[in-house]
């Protein structure tokens, strides 16, 4: 409460984006500054994802335009914030642990994080069909928003895959939430 209180900003929870849990913008003229959050993250990962945007807005506060978005300012506001969140002990063992062990090297955010963002998706309501990409075996067709790919290779922390219809590659994250495709091609 007291990021709130301390910091005047609208924060605003919203319907989720592909491409971002939660976003910062530094207010425009006379505007508050504004944070916005997915509404479909699990407890865990709103928590992460608020102090991480609240960091950029401290950031932004202390340092203005002068500080880089994840650079070294920002990665010392948001450890001096995630770092008391640890100590209290009232998060599962498991992202504790993590958490301690992305503080090491703060990554620009927790889906940059495999390991990080691995734990924080086993407390996300799980939907039957969905299933990670990495789970399945290569070759195998899936889904991805209405598209239908092959899995490939992995490449670090995304797999090459192909698209179906336009025979194009695509690096995927190995973390990417798909479904089996019922049409199998060959």
């Amino acid at each position: 409460m007291h990021l709130f209180l301390n910091n005047p900003v609208r924060f605003r929870i919203v319907k989720p984006r592909k491409t971002k849990l939660g976003d910062f913008r530094s207010g425009i003229k006379d505007e508050k500054p504004q944070i916005t959050i997915n509404n479909d993250l699990n407890p865990y990962s709103f928590l992460i994802t608020t102090v991480h945007e609240f960091a950029h807005l401290i950031t932004h506060n202390k340092f203005g335009r002068k500080a880089a978005a994840h650079g070294v300012e920002w990665k010392n506001e948001y450890s001096k914030l995630i770092f008391p969140i640890i100590e209290m002990k009232q998060l599962p063992a498991d992202i504790e642990r993590v958490l301690l062990n992305s503080l090491v090297k703060v990554k620009a955010s927790s889906c940059s994080d495999v390991e990080l963002q691995r734990i924080l998706m086993k407390y996300d309501i799980q939907q039957n069909d969905q299933l990670l990409l990495e789970e399945l075996d290569k070759n195998t067709i899936f889904t991805l928003n209405n598209k239908q790919y092959k899995k490939g290779d992995l490449r670090r922390t995304r797999f090459l895959c192909q698209r179906i219809e336009s025979k194009k590659e695509y690096l995927i994250h190995a973390l990417a939430k798909v479904k089996l495709s019922i049409n199998k091609y060959e």
